[in-house]
């Protein structure tokens, strides 16, 4: 062979090739030439056709360095790779670009800690590079399942098991940096990988045992800023992906009970995504809770108290059609509570799971409980226009007996269980019209509304006539005076509780002539119940008072007035042998208003007669003033002395007393008797 043809190969290699092999040197502790990483750097920026064979050739060096298990020059590549990455952005770098993921795929795959963070790093820095044209074939399938893999390391090293971790998230906030923008790359929110990323960041948010450490180098705190980012960045078709699989993350973990970390996802969730796709985060959560509704009381109470705080949130945006459908659901499983409670009287009655029924009630209490804060939470926090539609919704569905209203069935669980869930939704309806301010009581206590809950009020039960005037008292009282008259008593300066009122407006008068009726009829029949104890009648004398506050014109303190005179006289007739307790409980009642009416008529007269009749009764019979009848230790009489008049309040008295312009005392001398009004409203 002629001398010299094998000293001219070297010269004859590629100039690329050429230029690739000088940038590294003969020791890799010497770290990339730099002055030949210029070099390579011009040529590629003046010949970007050559950059495919450039970066294919640096993938084969790096391959075969990787093997020979030579780390040192691998660092040398891939930083030679993220400059030429950093440098070039012509059309022409989309070969390159593949040549580099493959490159950076081999260094993921190695079982080095090291190289894979090394190629997380140079992933990172791609994918924050805003290429100029887009990507049409790349997939980044691999290095979702990768990363997911690396989020989830056990490595026996705790330090470099958190470098593995943060770097597998590094490199998933990076794919999505990637991709989310692009309209070719929508595909990353597929169920396929949102189900291997969701699930890693919140592995990682879970499992927060380095929670000194700080930043970035804290796993759990870098999780959870990409799964902010996540969100942040979901559009309108991508949120049921993106929230499905928080869901069976919390299932396949048993994280519903103990719920803390379900309930931190969420808030993070609804504070990450956009206000308008609120509504599509609370239905998932109700589509799971039907899911559940077989599961254990604990896991359905901490789905319902996710449901609160996702709604709590929402309640403050818009969140849409979602309301009744919210309100729908969560009735629905409060029957079905209330009938894994008490539908099986068989088990419930044998000895032998006595004590396991009590654990199982004690439970579905705990569902039932979150359940109506959530009513009450979510519909106190609702517009007004929306607050009196939800008020209407659960009206009708409460079962009340003889009414269009009585809509469930309540075979299964009985007399029992019907109460439950009377009580539970009345409970409910107490938190939704909890400071609602209704411009008419008209739109406060439409028809519909009002002769079911009258109907109510006449249960045999005290505890849903309580209720029932609680409800009452949260829509008539639009002034807030409520707890200035907290507590049955004889108030000896009205003017200083600074009630506030206004004049009682045309709608209202009219509203109280078309329905006054049935509000004195519910005051009426309720004063009489034989179960009546202390707070019924506290609750029956704020609801007169509120009402002569909101509703009452000059006709209207006639009415209420003839009412008090009735009540009086029925305790005196006694023609239904009512106990002792309730009959002294009324006439304290009585004093008590017309105490109160009487300084807020501001008649001298008038308040004179009220203030004679009850110095009377605190010398010959306390036993007729709220603050003796309603302490433990009172003694009753055995009968009312109905011929000493001075004990009770007389209606010529009064009559003569409000003899005055404006009004109608001649109504005075008419008996109060309770008017039946409208063709529902049934005892």
């Amino acid at each position: 062979m002629p001398a010299g043809v094998c000293g001219c190969c070297g010269p004859l290699r590629p100039r690329y090739k050429r230029l690739v092999d000088n940038i590294f040197p003969e020791d890799p502790k010497d770290g990339l030439v730099k002055s030949d990483m210029e070099k390579l750097t011009f040529y590629a920026v003046s010949a970007p056709e050559k950059l495919d064979r450039i970066g294919a050739y640096l993938a084969e060096r790096l391959s075969r360095d990787v093997v020979r298990h030579r780390y040192g020059y691998v660092v040398i590549a891939m930083e030679a790779l993220d400059q030429l990455l950093m440098a070039c952005h012509s059309q022409s770098i989309k070969p390159f670009v593949e040549s580099f993921l493959h490159m950076v795929a081999k260094l993921l795959e190695s079982r080095e800690p090291d190289l894979q963070v090394l190629g997380t790093n140079s992933f990172v820095k791609f994918a924050n590079i805003e290429e100029d044209t887009p990507s049409y074939h790349r997939r980044y399938d691999f290095f979702v399942s990768q990363f997911s893999a690396m989020c989830h390391s056990t490595h026996e090293d705790p330090e470099t098991c958190s470098r593995i971790r943060v770097a597998g998230i590094k490199g998933l906030q990076g794919v999505v940096r990637k991709t989310v923008n692009d309209e070719l790359q929508a595909i990353i929110w597929e169920p396929q990988h949102m189900d291997k990323l969701i699930p890693s960041m919140l592995f990682n948010m879970q499992d927060n045992e380095d929670s000194e450490r700080a930043g970035e180098e804290n796993p759990a705190s870098l999780a959870e800023s990409c799964f902010r980012e996540l969100l942040g960045r979901a559009a309108y078709g991508n949120m049921n992906n993106a929230v499905h699989p928080v869901l069976v993350h919390l299932d396949n973990h048993r994280l519903w009970d103990p719920n803390d970390f379900a309930v931190s996802c969420f808030r993070i969730i609804m504070y990450s995504i956009q206000a308008q796709h609120s509504h599509h985060v609370i239905q998932q959560v109700l589509s799971h809770l039907d899911t559940h509704s077989k599961n254990t009381p604990r896991v359905r109470a901490g789905i319902v108290q996710v449901l609160l705080e996702t709604v709590a949130i929402a309640a403050k945006g818009s969140i849409g059609p979602t309301v009744l459908e919210v309100f729908n659901t969560l009735l629905k499983h409060l029957r079905m509570s209330v009938d894994f409670e008490l539908g099986d009287g068989s088990r419930r009655n044998s000895a032998s799971s006595l004590s396991s029924t009590r654990t199982k009630e004690s439970e579905e209490r705990i569902v039932q409980n979150a359940i109506i804060q959530t009513i009450g939470f979510f519909g106190g926090n609702l517009p007004d226009y929306q607050r009196a539609e939800v008020m209407m919704f659960i009206m009708g569905k409460v079962p009340v007996y003889g009414t269009p209203c009585h809509t469930l069935d309540t075979v299964k669980i009985g007399h029992q269980g019907t109460k439950r869930i009377q009580a539970m939704l009345l409970s409910s309806l107490i938190m939704v019209t909890s400071g609602f301010k209704c411009k008419t009581m008209c739109a406060g206590l439409p028809v519909a509304f009002l002769e079911p809950l009258c109907s109510i009020s006449l249960m045999e039960d005290s505890e849903l006539r309580q209720l029932v005037l609680e409800i009452l008292h949260n829509i008539i009282d639009r002034h807030d005076n409520r707890a200035k008259l907290r507590g049955i008593r004889i108030i000896p300066n009205v003017a200083a509780l600074k009630i506030k009122r206004e004049k009682i407006s045309k709608q209202d008068v009219v509203f109280m002539k078309k329905h006054g009726q049935q509000l004195y009829r519910h005051i009426y029949l309720g004063c009489k119940e034989e179960d009546n104890v202390e707070k019924n009648f506290e609750l029956l004398f704020t609801a007169l008072a509120l009402i002569t506050i909101e509703l009452a014109n000059e006709e209207v303190m006639i009415d209420l007035i003839r009412l008090s005179i009735a009540l009086q006289d029925m305790v005196l007739a006694n023609e239904e042998n009512m106990p002792m307790f309730i009959r002294c409980g009324i006439m304290a009642l009585v004093a008590a208003y017309l105490n109160f009416l009487s300084q807020m008529i501001a008649n001298p007269p008038f308040c004179q007669h009220v203030s004679k009749v009850i110095e009377m009764r605190n010398l010959d019979a306390p036993y007729l003033l709220p603050e003796h009848v309603f302490r433990e230790k009172c003694v009753l009489p055995d009968a009312l002395d109905r011929d000493d008049v001075g004990l009770y309040f007389q209606t010529a008295d009064l009559a003569e007393a409000l003899s005055v312009p404006g009004y109608n005392v001649e109504r005075l001398a008419v008996p109060y008797i309770p008017q039946v009004t409208g063709k529902h409203y049934v005892i």
